[in-house]
């Protein structure tokens, strides 16, 4: 799916971020689609490729939503995109002050043609057609699959996939969803299957279903924006399929895409990025993890 607007609340806890001291220093990896490795990199802070020497300019879209940001105010470095941008920035060598946050709305960032930024961070999918046009650092996050049902629901407590066995689950075509409520829940009812979200979201109002399984992003749409009384029972993962990525975004062709991909890798070397994924997105969202 593309980019959900989120409005949840989230804890509104500090993330402390440590800003390196220089560049970090190639790693080896597979580029993003879309994006060229570019050996020889200049990955400074002065680097040519900058849209501003000295000065790492990020963009998101207005109003940002929780859990990605905090209060509309992208700045704060608090909800995961806030924090994993000030991460990515202090792997590259930028201390707080020298970034600079612009907005930039959604549908206009993966437009072909110039762009006023380095990298934009807004939920943003990666996709080959999407790819054709700019540049996507490798995934900052694969989104697992999420169970919604509504308060009151004999299945809103459920603390283990084995607990939703006999619920009615609903689905939407031509996702990974409806092959990973096969393997993971192994419900005793078929999943139904909607062409919309909007179609799942009435059939779960409407009792027709006990409860809707998406991706998290989507999830966090769902229980914030669409329904009054909609309760997140858990989160899992599915290996199958083709899984939802973020990746950041760049202009097409950028002498910087390589430099934010080692800078990811090391995040993901060092457990940063996973830490910032419980953080903001597990624990302050509160989405545990459903096991068998």
């Amino acid at each position: 799916m593309s980019r959900i607007r989120i409005s949840l609340a989230a804890s509104a806890a500090v993330v402390a971020l440590a800003a390196a001291a220089c560049a970090p220093q190639p790693q080896s990896g597979a580029a993003a689609p879309g994006s060229k490795a570019s050996k020889g990199s200049d990955c400074t802070i002065d680097s040519p490729s900058l849209h501003q020497r000295g000065r790492l300019t990020i963009a998101t879209d207005s109003p940002a939503y929780e859990p990605w940001f905090d209060s509309n105010t992208p700045s704060n470095g608090k909800g995961f995109e806030s924090a994993v941008a000030y991460a990515v920035a202090g792997k590259l060598g930028f201390a707080r002050d020298q970034v600079k946050w612009v907005v930039e709305p959604f549908s206009h960032s993966y437009a072909p043609g110039a762009k006023a930024f380095d990298f934009d961070i807004n939920q943003i999918s990666i996709t080959p057609q999407r790819a054709k046009a700019v540049d996507f650092s490798t995934s900052y996050y694969t989104a697992n699959q999420a169970v919604l049902t509504l308060d009151g629901s004999k299945f809103a407590k459920a603390t283990s996939l084995s607990a939703l066995k006999d619920a009615r689950i609903g689905v939407q075509v031509a996702t990974t969803s409806y092959q990973a409520v096969l393997d993971q829940l192994k419900p005793t009812h078929k999943p139904s299957v909607f062409n919309t979200t909007k179609d799942e979201v009435t059939a779960l109002t409407n009792g027709q279903i006990d409860a809707i399984v998406t991706d998290l992003p989507t999830v966090f749409y769902l229980a914030g924006a669409e329904l009054d009384n909609g309760r997140i029972v858990g989160q899992f993962g599915y290996a199958g399929g083709t899984p939802e990525e973020f990746g950041l975004l760049l202009p097409k062709n950028s002498g910087y895409t390589s430099c934010v991909n080692q800078a990811l890798s090391a995040l993901k070397a060092d457990g940063t990025l996973a830490a910032l994924t419980e953080q903001w997105l597990s624990a302050s969202a509160n989405v545990p993890e459903l096991k068998q």
